[in-house]
This record gives structure tokens, sequence and C-alpha cells, in this order.
């Protein structure tokens, strides 16, 4: 019997599969066993909130369980180091948040900030609200400035550690004005004491903040979003209220070790990235005093590098010491 070649149809098949890159074979078949999810620090926060909504999200379409395990411990380096150090094959990721861009200026630290990780997707942010209590009776950000210049230093601005300090510490290099920057050991102890009557003023973050502001306890004198959010729809941006350049919103990313391979990160972020645009998960950001925010992983080797260098200037110009986790 003569040999006849087999249909064009059958060979292109064939011949695309041989084709096939490995790394682009292994990302058709991503994931075949459960992921790992870090959150690098303690539930209930926003980067746990957000990292559960995105691994619960990723199990339900992918075919295998993303499990979230929080490694809290030293402003998130200890779960960081364990992602940047996994295997690079797209099982072990991590939630990161700013922490990561700012912990360089004052520890040092296991692993390389520009390099450790490759970035699947920027999920979103979360933003802050320049608020004031009775002590302080301004009504507007120009008010503030201007008894801030003629009382330099006495002004306390409560505030915690990690993000919130180099928050409230960029706000008094933006604003050129001296404020007495007091740690607590938390933000909501720092709010409180606002409200109370005992520190001037505070940075708040908008999910703990949103409530107190609603029932005048707290006076919002600007957000720190593009545009006003429509929770609060009264208070403008610090863009609006003269405070140009102020950027110091905490946001939430989902990362791998450097070296994973491209296509299954680009699977990665095209489910995490669909599913945060989609119009249900937009409004339970809003409703959590968010915004989405969606970048990709070449964006965000730009941007990672840009905030190191930022928060290393504030943190010098501030005189944070830097030590040993």
């Amino acid at each position: 019997m003569p040999f006849r070649h087999p249909p064009f149809a059958i060979r292109l098949v064939v011949a695309s599969a041989l084709a096939l890159s490995p790394a682009a074979a292994s990302a058709q078949a991503y994931p075949t066993k459960p992921v790992r999810v870090i959150v690098p620090f303690a539930p209930g926060g926003t980067n746990d909130i957000l990292g559960r909504i995105a691994a619960t999200h990723l199990g339900q379409t992918m075919g295998h369980n993303f499990i979230v395990d929080n490694r809290p411990g030293h402003e998130g380096i200890l779960g960081t180091d364990l992602v940047a150090k996994a295997p690079p094959d797209g099982y072990t990721l991590g939630v990161i948040s700013a922490a990561y861009t700012m912990n360089p200026a004052i520890y040092k630290l296991p692993y390389d900030t520009n390099t450790a990780l490759e970035f699947v997707s920027k999920m979103g942010a979360s933003y802050l609200i320049l608020s004031v209590g009775s002590l302080l009776p301004v009504k507007s950000v120009d008010e503030l400035l201007a008894e801030a210049q003629k009382r330099p230093g006495a002004l306390v601005l409560s505030t915690s550690g990690g993000f919130m300090h180099f928050a409230s510490a960029l706000f008094q290099s933006v604003t050129k004005r001296k404020y007495n920057i007091v740690l607590y050991k938390g933000g909501f102890p720092a709010m409180m004491d606002v409200i109370s009557g005992q520190t001037h003023m505070h940075l708040a973050v908008s999910v703990p903040a949103i409530p107190h502001l609603k029932s005048g306890r707290l006076r919002g004198l600007a957000v720190g979003t593009a545009k006003r959010t429509p929770l609060l729809p009264d208070i403008p941006t610090f863009e609006e209220a003269g405070v140009k350049g102020y950027d110091a919103a905490n946001w939430y990313a989902i990362a791998t070790a450097r070296g994973t391979p491209r296509p299954i990160v680009a699977k990665l972020h095209k489910e995490i990235a669909g599913y945060f645009n989609s119009p249900d998960m937009q409004q339970k950001m809003t409703n959590m005093g968010a915004v989405v925010d969606i970048k990709t992983a070449d964006e965000m080797r730009k941007i990672i590098p840009a905030e190191v260098a930022k928060w290393t200037r504030v943190a010098a110009e501030a005189g944070m010491p830097k030590e040993k986790p």
C-alpha cells in the first residue's frame, strides 16, 4: 500500500504540539497540584483579606486549591523571604504590600528587594485620609498648614510603625512643615487618641476611619485617591487640597520567586486581573475603602526600584535608624 500523508489538519496539530516550548507546555498544565499562598502578615488585615479573595478565585477557576498560609513577622520580611527562596515554579505565591519597598530603608534584608520576586499582578490599594479631631478645629488643609507653620513641631501627628510611619514622614516632607510624629503600637489606638482629643491629627487607613468620619468624631481634610471617593464625596483629594506629590497608598500584589516561567506568571495575571476588574469586585473594593489598581509583571519591575528609592529618601530625611530584623 502506498504511503499517504495524514490530513493537513492532523499535521498542523502535531507540528504545533512539537513546537510548544517546555515553559509554554508547563503553563498549559499549571497547576497540577495545590498552590501555597503566603501572607506575610497576621490574619484579618487587608493583605490577608485580598489574598484570600484571590486564592479562592484562583482555586475555583484553575482546578486545584490555592491554600493561604499566614507567616507574620518583622514587617512582612519573614514571609516574603519564604516566597523569594521558594522554587521558581509558581507553586509558592506571596501577598506583597507597599512595606516591601519600605523595608530596605530601615532593615538589613535576607533578599534583594529589586530582584527577589516576580510580581504576578498588583491587585489594588487602600488609601489614607488626613483627619483631625476636636483638639484642632481646622476645616481645611490650608488651615492645618497655616497652624503648623505658626507652631513648628507642636502639632502631634499620631501614627503607628511600618507603612504608617513612612506615610507620615512623607507628609511632613511634602508639606514642608514640622510635626511631632508619635509612634503607637497600632493604627487603631493612634486614631482613637485623635478622636479623644489627646493628639491633633492622624493619617488614617480608610476602612477603620470611615465610620468615625461619617459620625463626625473625626474631620476629614483630604483623601489619598486620584479622584473623590463615593464613600466620602465631600472630602477633597490631596491634589485638590493643594498637597502636590503626596502618594502614599498601601498597595497589594501577588508575587512569586524570580525565575518563575513567564507563561505561568501571565496565566495567573490574566485570572487575577480579569476577576479584580469585574464590576462585582470593583464594588467590593469600594466598600472596603480600597481601589482596584492592576499592574503587570513588567510594570512592577519598573515600579519597585522607584518606590525603594523614594522611601529610602524619606527615611533618611526623617532620620529613621537602620536595624537588623
